[in-house]
């Protein structure tokens, strides 16, 4: 047995966990020795202080030595036991609920010193314990500090305190996987030395070399993955891809802006990749309105004129049919381009297989469904994927390799995130960072409104309107709710509509997804003035005559979110406005997140305040993604610990080293479910 095997084995391993109590364990997620450790203790108990029973606090939980002096076992159902003891100073009584009269004489027998613990009660002129957690005749087995635990219904403190203390008697020496030069950072303390100081009682809400070794651990093993995926994508040599510049000179005369330095930085990224031997596997992050897709799809055509086909992958239907009709505009007639979705017809659809097979098609853009099983490419050279964050490092793998050897892999994302979240999350991959807006994006407008001045806002629509320009209307709730104090979609549509007529529509998250496309698609074609909706208003999708947006209750939605929501309009060269409609009364927090968001436009900016406020894992749309796993980590706090495992990762990349010495290390912290592929 190999001496970390023991950390992954079941929990009904350890000894003292029966099946009734493991499955009690499993209802936490906790299934291995190795979660138990991560169930950390939240304060603790100290039950070293001893007292005489006239020197008892009620109310706390203390620890008195006894004598047993008589039993009271009532004969009627429901009334508790109790046992009636003293001390040479007082009286007390133990009181027990749901335990047998057997159980009760053998823990507390007559005329015998009993050191009992508990909370301490106070019942008719008299000290009492009920249901006492720790009786013994050993006093140093009792007065000690106890960790206190987040439980499950049916594990109490004692049982808890037991096991966790039998899995710490028990942990193995592991190899060390840390480097002389890291291990000096944390004064050279091992795995095993600092877990069992991480379950202390006396460091809890302690920091130190304990707490900063095993957070390192985390961090590192996720990179080193997100290392070794990269080398083994780079590994696979590919045909290079030849093109000149004579199609981007082309696409440049069709585009009304010029594009900005970090469009053609990016360009000259994805280019220098696809004319290598290597392949690409890259991350386009740009914020909301950077131009991320024109990006995509000059690239796309560098690799049609390389004779490769290219295949673009959107969220939804509607951001797919936007990329297929801009794409059709700056590729010409000699490109042929096609789409494919689910409402493509059956006909249509065979059709289209049928010419994607046989090299007749040369970019196809579509949904997920542009990569089932049926779809087959004769030679594919590119795959886009549009705002897929949500893709784990598995699925991006799979992706990659589905693709082909001589496939190249662009992702796009348009969720600014901090640089510790893109180490972790997007760590398989390059990055490229799109933060600067073309010429003609104008900053949009922030204003935060009382929600008694509706009647104002209403009237600033009314003018908006006249000017030919159009509205989305964000409300955080469908219907509206007794239990929570939010606008509802419905009663504004319906309130709205009195005024408007029928230039408005509602969208919500319960719409099927055709109604949902042709209330969109009405919208984008001007046939409505006004989109009421919750915020299942579509990332991407370009709204050009979309001047303002209105949140009501913004100090309900987290920072981050507010912007995406904000960068709906703005898609054209019109000046544009966000209305934020609040409470007269919001909490300091939310006040903090109206502020920033008024101050700024710059998403990656926002988004690190945005994580500073509320902590990574509610980030916009990151709470599916791999950094959850984190059990102690996070990339705001120990921000220079992810730095340091960067570096660490950089000189271990550079040595070329094996990842055989660092596999207890995978295993153990769950980032062994892909060793296969790269080991």
């Amino acid at each position: 047995m190999l001496n970390y095997e023991y950390l992954l084995s079941n929990i009904n391993t350890i000894k003292g966990v029966g099946s009734k109590t493991a499955k009690l364990f499993k209802k936490k997620n906790v299934n291995t020795v190795f979660d138990l450790i991560w169930n950390l203790p939240r304060d603790f108990i100290d039950r070293t202080d001893e007292k005489k029973i006239n020197e008892l606090q009620i109310g706390k939980v203390q620890t008195v030595t006894v004598v047993a002096k008589k039993y009271n076992f009532p004969r009627i159902r429901n009334l508790p036991n109790r046992v009636h003891c003293e001390d040479d100073t007082g009286k007390l009584d133990c009181v027990f609920f749901n335990s047998y009269e057997g159980y009760i004489r053998k823990i507390l027998p007559l005329n015998r010193k009993i050191v009992i613990s508990g909370k301490i009660g106070y019942f008719k002129k008299k000290y009492q314990i009920t249901n006492p957690t720790h009786i013994s005749s050993d006093t140093n087995s009792i007065k000690k500090v106890f960790s206190n635990y987040s439980l499950t219904e049916g594990i109490n403190q004692k049982m808890y305190n037991k096991v966790i203390s039998e899995v710490l008697g028990n942990l193995p020496d592991l190899d060390e996987w840390l480097s002389d030069r890291i291990l000096k950072k944390f004064n050279y303390i091992d795995w095993k030395k600092s877990v069992i100081q991480l379950h202390d009682p006396k460091n809890i809400k302690k920091k130190g070399d304990f707490l900063n070794r095993l957070i390192f651990d985390e961090i590192f093993s996720t990179m080193l993955i997100n290392s070794n995926i990269r080398k083994s994508i780079k590994k696979t040599k590919k045909i290079k891809k030849k093109f000149n510049s004579t199609p981007f000179e082309n696409i440049k005369e069709k585009l009304n802006f010029n594009l900005t330095k970090d469009q053609l930085n990016a360009i000259n990224d994805i280019n220098n990749d696809l004319s290598s031997d290597r392949k690409m596997f890259r991350l386009l992050q740009g914020d909301v309105g950077s131009g991320k897709t024109i990006v995509a799809l000059v690239c796309c055509l560098n690799v049609i004129n390389s004779n490769f086909q290219a295949s673009f992958m959107a969220p939804t239907e509607i951001l797919a049919i936007q990329h297929y009709e801009l794409a059709k505009q700056l590729f010409g007639k000699n490109i042929t381009v096609k789409l494919l979705t689910s409402k493509t017809d059956y006909s249509e659809r065979k059709q289209i297989l049928n010419d994607l097979k046989n090299n007749k098609i040369d970019l196809l853009v579509g949904t997920h469904s542009l990569f089932q099983e049926k779809i087959i490419y004769r030679n594919l050279g590119l795959i886009v994927i549009d705002e897929q964050h949500k893709f784990g490092v598995k699925q991006r793998k799979k992706l990659s390799d589905k693709g082909g050897k001589n496939c190249d892999v662009l992702v796009m994302s348009a969720t600014p995130i901090p640089r510790t979240m893109i180490m972790t999350i997007f760590g398989d991959m390059d990055v490229t960072i799109l933060k600067s807006k073309p010429k003609n994006r104008k900053d949009i407008k922030t204003y935060s409104k009382i929600e008694n001045k509706i009647n104002d806002v209403i009237k600033f629509v009314s003018t908006q309107i006249t000017k030919k320009n159009q509205i989305f209307w964000v409300c955080p709730l469908i219907e509206e709710s007794k239990k929570v104090d939010h606008q509802s979609s419905v009663k504004r549509y319906e309130n709205l509509k009195k005024k408007f007529n029928n230039r408005v529509g509602l969208l919500h998250g319960l719409l099927d997804k055709e109604e949902k496309n042709k209330i969109l698609l009405n919208f984008l074609n001007k046939k409505i003035d006004i989109l009421v909706s919750t915020t299942v208003i579509e990332v991407g999708i370009d709204f050009p005559n979309a001047t303002v947006i209105i949140i009501e209750n913004a100090n309900k939605f987290g920072l981050s979110q507010l912007h995406q929501l904000r960068g709906r309009v703005g898609r054209g060269n019109k000046e544009s406005f966000c209305i934020l409609i609040l409470k007269e009364s919001i909490s300091e927090n939310a006040r903090k997140r109206i502020k920033i968001l008024k101050s700024t436009n710059d998403g990656f900016k926002i988004s690190e305040e945005d994580m500073k406020l509320r902590g990574y894992g509610d980030l916009l749309g990151f709470k599916q993604s791999g950094i959850k796993n984190f059990r102690l980590a996070d990339p705001v706090i120990n921000e220079d610990l992810f730095i340091l495992a960067e570096k660490e990762i950089k000189i271990i990349e550079n040595n070329n080293e094996s990842l055989k010495q660092y596999i207890p290390l995978l295993k153990l912290y769950d980032r062994a479910d892909i060793l296969n592929d790269i080991v």
